[in-house]
């Protein structure tokens, strides 16, 4: 009797409980049995696609038991459940035709892979399975673009501070904007997470202790699955929370309110940072489309925290940005004017100076509650100049739409207004300089927003006082230079002449 081997394959199995490749595997055992074959293995792979490279587990084993000539017949539903990508295609093929194996289909032919014209039918099937994969992705794509260009929430997984459709999740929300709030002001990816993961930090007392929001979703697609009648499947244990995620969480466009949409080929460039704007759907204008959703974060606070987050001195920082003392990286050496370091008790740049870390912070803050103490702290302060910022806004989407009608051009069918590639590259080189030079400056004019809430506070020094400490680092960068001069030898006493603040 001619030894067979069954394979189940569905994509998505949305009970959980293999329903799908069950009604297969009876289909399956009647085809052999109809056939006179006898079931030597069954191999499955539930839950799994065929059509990209996940790997799959049951086909592996499939392709081994071939190639041992264990079995000689391959039964399958139809040709899609064995495979919809060419790669998977060619081996199962080669390794059919090695084995001198046919491929027996419950919906369709018996095809030999002996022979040329078994081959050829089987290619043939792939090469449609593959081009309704095609097509589905194309029309998906054109669905999504459609529904992002609505200002329609994106279908998927819900992203941290929303429903699916939309809604602000208050509790999620107020985590969300103290996140970016803390970021703005100088917390480190790194100290976020540590926090969101319940380790207690004085320097971010507003940032909450959350679980996973991956153990969150997975609870609630069991409170769904329950309500509809399936059993529940395992949910993730908690753990601490990766800087990745927080970093995710401060480059979602949808926070701002932005319709988002994300084309294959703005991510082919391989400069993932310029990616996340490029997600920013854009109408002919160049102007943002708008969501249909609440804002959680305040546009112009998710640009300047992009702007952080591009910033190449932080992206080249191989050693972190995690800041522990208030004037580590911030205080200037007063020979050298390099920023001096946190080494034990002491603030030191080598060579130069070396002065007790408590005694320097200690006039520092005292010089700087002065400073805001001052009546007319309104007028002294360097304050973000908003009518340039929105000018600069403007600008930036102006260039962003001349690259875009240099695109729509190059496209054209009509030659009268079709550009060549040579002038669509200058066109677009010329165009993403400028907008570089534009978001610099606006990175340097909104600056000071980072400390707003100090400086507009009714008591701003009780508002330095109960800040954290990367406002309050944020403060004094926005205040003045701060630089250490050597201490005069012998002397004990700390002489605050060897200390200089420059205001700006």
């Amino acid at each position: 009797m001619t030894r067979a081997a069954i394979y189940l394959r569905i994509s998505r199995d949305l009970t959980g409980e293999g329903l799908g490749v069950e009604r297969q595997r009876e289909a399956a055992e009647q085809y052999a049995a109809a056939g006179g074959y006898e079931v030597a293995e069954t191999f499955t792979d539930n839950d799994i696609s065929a059509a990209g490279g996940k790997k799959r587990p049951g086909f592996e084993a499939l392709l081994d038991a071939l190639n041992s000539d264990h079995v000689s017949v391959v039964i399958a539903w139809n040709w899609d459940r064995l495979t919809r990508n060419r790669p998977d295609t060619v081996r199962l093929i080669e390794t059919c035709q090695r084995a001198n194996a046919k491929v027996a289909l419950i919906r369709g032919s018996d095809l030999d892979m002996s022979t040329p014209s078994g081959r050829m039918t089987a290619g043939i099937l792939a090469e449609v399975a593959q081009n309704e994969i095609e097509t589905k992705g194309e029309r998906q794509s054109l669905a999504q673009r459609q529904r992002a260009a609505m200002g329609r929430p994106p279908k998927g997984v819900r992203p941290l501070g929303y429903t699916v459709a939309g809604e602000v999740i208050e509790h999620e929300a107020e985590a969300v904007r103290n996140i970016y709030a803390a970021f703005h002001t100088g917390a480190s990816l790194r100290a976020l997470a540590t926090a969101l993961s319940g380790v207690e930090r004085e320097d971010l007392p507003h940032v909450p202790r959350m679980q996973k929001h991956t153990r969150t979703l997975a609870i609630e697609r069991n409170t769904k699955r329950v309500v509809e009648g399936f059993e529940e499947k395992p949910v993730p244990d908690d753990g601490p929370w990766s800087p990745s995620t927080v970093l995710g969480i401060l480059r979602n466009p949808r926070y701002a309110g932005y319709s988002t949409y994300t084309p294959k080929e703005a991510l082919s460039n391989g400069d993932r940072r310029r990616s996340w704007r490029a997600q920013i759907l854009r109408g002919d204008g160049g102007e943002p489309v708008a969501g249909q959703w609440e804002a959680i974060v305040n546009p112009q606070v998710w640009e300047n925290v992009q702007d952080r987050l591009d910033d190449q001195g932080r992206i080249t920082n191989r050693s972190g940005t995690e800041r522990k003392h208030l004037g580590s990286g911030l205080f200037r050496c007063g020979v050298c004017d390099k920023p001096v370091k946190a080494h034990s008790q002491r603030y030191r740049c080598a060579g130069h100076v070396m002065r007790s870390r408590e005694q320097i912070e200690k006039f520092v803050v005292e010089v700087v509650r002065r400073r805001l103490a001052l009546p007319d702290l309104q007028d002294l302060l360097p304050r973000a100049d908003e009518p340039r910022l929105r000018e600069i806004k403007k600008e930036i989407d102006a260039h962003r739409a001349r690259i875009a009608r240099a695109e729509r051009d190059y496209d054209s069918d009509d030659e009268d207004v079709r550009i060549s590639a040579r002038v669509l590259n200058r066109i677009t080189d010329e165009r993403e300089a400028k907008i570089r030079a534009l978001e610099e400056e606006r990175a340097k004019l909104s600056s000071s927003q980072a400390v707003s809430g100090v400086i507009d506070s009714t008591d701003p020094v009780q508002a330095f006082d109960d800040g954290d400490l990367a406002t309050r680092r944020s403060t004094i960068d926005a205040l003045c230079v701060v630089r250490l001069h050597p201490h005069p030898r012998g002397r004990k006493t700390f002489d605050p002449d060897t200390v200089s603040v420059e205001w700006r």
